[in-house]
Order: C-alpha cells, then sequence, then structure tokens
C-alpha cells in the first residue's frame, strides 16, 4: 500500500482540468436556465402614468443584481431596460425565491418624479460614480466662481 499522494496516472492533471471545465460550463447552463421571473400582478397606475409590476424570480436569491433583474424584466415585457426600475426586492430565509416590485415608465422624462436615490440605484457602478464626480466637480466650480466674485466685490467696494 502506497502512502504517497501522487495522482493515479500520468493524464491524472489533464483529465481533472477537463472535468472542472465540464463542471463549470454545466453550472452556467443551468444558471441561466433556473432563473424564471413569474408575473404576480401588472397594474396600470394612469394617474403616475406608469405600470407596477410584482414579480417572482425563481432561483435567484443571492445571485441576481437589481440591474440584471431589471434587464431581465425589461426583456420579458419588450420595453427600454432604462425606463424599468426596481423598488423592492425581498426574499425570506431559507428560501431561493425573490418578490420584487418594479415600476414601468413610459418614457424617460417621466423618471424625474422618483427620488434621486431609486435612480442612482439601477445605474451601474462605473456609470452613477461618473455622474456624482461630473456633479462635485460643476459644484466646486460654482463655489469657486462665487468666491471669486465675493472677493472681487469686496476689493471695489473698498476702494
Amino acid at each position: 500500500m502506497s502512502w504517497d499522494r501522487s495522482p493515479p496516472g500520468p493524464h491524472f492533471p489533464r483529465t481533472l482540468d477537463i472535468a472542472w471545465k465540464y463542471l463549470y460550463e454545466f453550472q452556467e447552463k443551468i444558471y441561466k436556465l433556473a432563473l424564471e421571473v413569474i408575473t404576480l400582478e401588472d397594474r396600470k397606475n394612469s394617474l403616475l402614468s406608469r405600470r407596477e409590476i410584482k414579480t417572482v424570480l425563481r432561483n435567484a436569491a443571492g445571485r441576481i443584481k437589481r440591474t440584471d433583474a431589471s434587464d431581465l424584466l425589461a426583456k420579458q415585457l419588450n420595453v427600454d431596460k432604462k425606463t424599468v426600475i426596481p423598488i423592492i426586492m425581498t426574499c425570506q430565509r431559507g428560501k431561493t425565491d425573490i418578490v420584487a416590485t418594479f415600476y414601468v415608465y413610459n418614457a424617460e422624462h417621466e423618471l424625474k418624479q422618483l427620488p434621486r436615490f431609486r435612480l442612482l440605484r439601477s445605474m451601474p457602478k462605473a456609470e452613477r460614480k461618473k455622474l456624482i464626480d461630473e456633479e462635485k466637480a460643476h459644484k466646486l466650480k460654482a463655489k469657486q466662481a462665487a468666491v471669486a466674485e465675493t472677493k472681487a466685490g469686496t476689493t471695489r467696494s473698498g476702494r
């Protein structure tokens, strides 16, 4: 009986790599097939000109992000993904389903009635950071211009 930890043959690492490759591909296929969107409720809110959709995302707990979920629903409803805003996504302990509420607007200009954090939360991270940095730079320029204007105003009035 051999106590060494050597592999059982010259081709063992290659077969192990192939097995891991197939296992990874199998997991990817299951992940794509397992995500299922079931619509529980679809209301039209004519006062706010939007659709309020309540869905169940099967087998998605811990696997899906808000942006991915809104993209999935947009594809299912054949609407622009920028007009689909995730509002609530909750799941229960021990369950793999997510109960989610989405607002689907008719046009992008109607999104202005939502709070700013909802719009920022539904953006990709890089785009959100770029937008926030631009706003900070704009505020800083405005503040510097105001300070320069007050300094120029005090020197003129002091003469």
